[in-house]
Order: C-alpha cells, then structure tokens, then sequence
C-alpha cells in the first residue's frame, strides 16, 4: 500500500466520521464546557494552565478514579469479582501505597508538569477554544498515543524485569502481589521517569492542542487504574477497546512476575510469546471450573 493510498484511507474515515457526528445531537455540556474554557483563559495565564491546571487534572483524575476500587473492598457482593480473592487489601499496604504516591507525584512529576509550559509554548501549541479539535480526533489522537506508550512500555518494563536489575528499580512495583488501584503509579522514581517517558512520546507526535494533554492523562490514569484494580467487573466499557489487557492481563502478571509485559493492549505479548504462562493458566482455570460443575451436578 503507497502512502498516497494511506492518506486517502484517513481521510475517508475522516470525512465519514465527520458526516456521522453531524447527524448526532448537540452536546448540552459543550457550551458550559466552553464558558468554563474561556473564562480559565481570560483569568490565568498560560504558565498557571499549563503548570497547575495539568496537576489538577492528574490528582484529581488520579484519586477519583481510584475511589470504586477502594470501595469494593466493603462491599462483600462485590468480592467474587476479585481476582485474587485470597490477597484482600490491608490498612497498611494501602498507607505505605498512598505515602509513596505523594512522594512521586508532588517531587518526582511536578518537576516534569512544570516543563509543560515550555513545550507548548516551543512547539507553538494552541490554547483557544476555537482551535481545540473534533472530538473523535481527540479520540483518535488518545488511542495513537496508547498505541506509542504500549510499545514503549513492553519493551522497557521487560527490560526492567531482567535479573541483573530488577531488584534495584522494578521490585518496588512489585511489592504488592495482588495489585489495587492506587497501586498503579507506586514505583521506584527511577521507573517513574523510565516508563513515564512512553506517555510524552504521542505527545510530541500528536499534540496539536493542550487539551490532548489532559484528556491523554485522563485516559492513561483510566487504564492503569482499572488493569491494576484487582477486580474483574462485568461490563466494564473499556472492554470494547480492541485488544484491550484488562485487570485479569495484568493481575496475572503481578500474580506470576514472568510474562504480560504491556501496559493497555496484548498483541505484543502475543507477537513474542510472553503471554503463554497466562494462557496456560487460563486453560487451567477451564478445566478447574468444568471439574468443579461436574461435582456439583
């Protein structure tokens, strides 16, 4: 396929999702949301926006989105959909979790927020409103960036796990064999940089507007949150994600340590074959479970 014929492709689905969103009814949140936008651009200057208003998104995203996870914890209907039912959470872990989190975010991640200001303003990146794109660019744009910092994840986070090194940096993340939440940003500040560099990389190639900045947090925070939950819930909306990981992906990987290296998708896990251990223990659960009817009945 020439890059002509790509380019064509693109804009084909472009002009088709362009033509389906006109028949869609107006947003009613679009012009609050505008309102909001504008008046956070008549009031701060783009140092505070890009600075402060990029902390806030992460914290706030961040502490929120872990809330359901910490929850199901007191809800005992929701416990037959732990994955791993014999590893509850602890006070304690959750304590030493939540102190480590403010250590990374506030001295490890501030530093790198405060270099936002500088990016936009060196790659001459557009705050207006009447600049912001489609929301299904956005959209697109988001998933681009997944696809960059999944790459970049498996290849380093393996890396990571090699035995020459993995007890320096990559163990700390370990420390919890049965993950939760507020788990997915507990690291070493080491790994923090490390694996954090794959979130920048679809920044730089895709962002052409600071919202891009924020919605890509948003969904990144969404999806290692949710593979690091410990909770296999139904009907889950980021399953319709193709090729999505999941919490059962990635438990498996504290779970096992070997194998399940990629952060949000599993074709490269598939492609070389560090997925086996865990189809293995999948089949295993299978017949475990026919066993188990055929008793029962």
């Amino acid at each position: 396929m020439t890059m002509n014929d790509s380019v064509n492709i693109l804009n084909s689905a472009y002009l088709a999702v362009e033509y389906i969103d006109s028949f869609l009814p107006d947003n009613p949140l679009q012009q609050p949301f505008k309102n909001a936008w504008n008046y956070m651009l008549d009031n701060y200057t783009k140092f505070q926006i890009a600075t402060w208003g990029s902390l806030i998104v992460h914290e706030v995203s961040y502490f929120l989105l872990c809330v359901p996870g910490f929850v199901f914890q007191f809800i005992p209907y929701m416990q037959k959909y732990k994955i791993q039912q014999d590893k509850p959470e602890t006070w304690e872990k959750q304590w030493k979790c939540f102190k480590t989190l403010l250590f990374n975010h506030f001295f490890i991640q501030l530093p790198l927020i405060c270099g936002t200001y500088y990016f936009t303003e060196y790659f001459n990146i557009p705050y207006e409103w009447e600049e912001m794109p489609r929301w299904y660019v956005l959209v697109a744009q988001c998933f681009g960036c997944a696809v960059i910092e999944d790459a970049w994840h498996y290849f380093l986070h393996r890396l990571l796990h090699h035995k020459k090194i993995y007890k320096y940096i990559h163990k700390v993340h370990h420390e919890f064999v049965a993950p939760f939440g507020m788990q997915a940003e507990y690291a070493h500040p080491l790994e923090t940089l490390i694996l954090g560099t794959g979130f920048f990389i679809g920044i730089v190639v895709f962002c052409n507007h600071v919202i891009l900045l924020w919605a890509w947090v948003i969904c990144r925070l969404m999806e290692t949150i949710d593979v690091h939950s410990g909770y296999d819930v139904p009907l889950n909306p980021l399953h319709l994600v193709p090729f999505y990981a999941g919490a059962r992906f990635h438990d498996f990987h504290h779970m096992n340590f070997i194998g399940n290296y990629a952060s949000t998708f599993t074709w490269w896990d598939r492609i070389f074959g560090t997925d086996s251990q865990f189809i293995a223990y999948k089949e295993k659960e299978k017949k475990q479970q026919l066993i188990t009817k055929k008793k029962t009945n």
